[in-house]
């Protein structure tokens, strides 16, 4: 049975991994810290690692994308797309919040992952803008600091899962800004896992330009646009070598093994472009 190492329990990494994979042939190994999830894999002491990369409200998880290039080798493997549900988790004070007005006025402290502020940015301006936001390394971990201390003023925000695993009531549901909010997974490990077929593949690279060629990034995109390749993203980030240096990091609706792919690929080498490909994977949709 194959290890995958998660952020967990009760993370909505966990919950997209059951959604995508299930638990037949694969063992989950929970963390609390991402860069556990990263390390444990690329030791070998977990096969594969599910990776939280980017969201519909939030963008592109930066420090994630920066572990995956700079931190690590472990190639991308599959991705999935998974709806994530925001929930206010905690205890009611005796009698009840005693305030018409704002039924959460009781809490004076939030304890959730920094993706979460950007995700519900309405609910808590209207309902918890006294509320202090301490930061903690997921939310379900969140959850479980919550549930230890029991203390009405002391409120968390995640998954009903993590709700229901730390026996702890669920005060609002569904508080994110938008009801599609979505977030973009990555399985990653140097192994290839058995997976069942997908209705798309997708190809990510990494494209360092040549400092002395004026006009490479045009060229770059040029390679793809004649070719009708079409590119579902393309995100710049520092090097960290020099100030001023960056990187492409893009996503390719596409395998690496068709004809067209692979010629634009040795274009943009031929014009002194350092490419380096991060994976060549299947694209799952929630409906899928």
């Amino acid at each position: 049975m194959k290890k995958i190492a998660l952020l967990g329990p009760g993370t909505f990494s966990e919950a997209s991994t059951d959604h995508f994979l299930g638990r037949q042939w694969f063992e989950y190994v929970p963390y609390k810290l991402i860069s556990d999830v990263f390390s444990s894999t690329s030791t070998g002491e977990a096969d594969f690692g599910v990776i939280p990369i980017e969201n519909t409200l939030e963008g592109s998880v930066s420090l994630h994308m920066d572990y995956l290039v700079h931190e690590v080798d472990l190639p991308i493997r599959a991705e999935w797309v998974y709806p994530i549900d925001m929930n206010l988790i905690g205890y009611l004070p005796e009698g009840g919040s005693g305030d018409a007005e704002n039924p959460f006025a009781h809490i004076r402290k939030i304890l959730s992952h920094h993706v979460v502020p950007a995700q519900c940015n309405k609910f808590m301006k209207q309902y918890l803008s006294g509320a202090e936001f301490e930061l903690v390394s997921s939310t379900a971990e969140g959850i479980r600091l919550a549930s230890v201390y029991k203390d009405p003023s002391i409120a968390a925000i995640g998954t009903a899962a993590a709700a229901m695993l730390y026996d702890i009531p669920i005060l609002s549901k569904e508080i994110q800004d938008h009801k599609d909010n979505m977030t973009r997974f990555l399985l990653v490990g140097k192994g290839v896992p058995e997976l069942q077929a997908s209705l798309s593949t997708k190809t990510t690279i990494l494209i360092t330009l040549p400092e002395d060629y004026p006009g490479a990034l045009h060229q770059v995109l040029s390679a793809f646009a004649w070719r009708k390749i079409n590119l579902s993203k393309i995100e710049s980030r520092p090097t960290k070598i020099k100030l001023g240096n960056y990187y492409f990091y893009i996503d390719i609706e596409g395998s690496l093994d068709s004809v067209l792919l692979s010629a634009a690929v040795q274009e943009i080498e031929a014009i002194g472009c350092q490419v380096r490909i991060l994976g060549c994977y299947p694209s799952y949709s929630y409906e899928n």
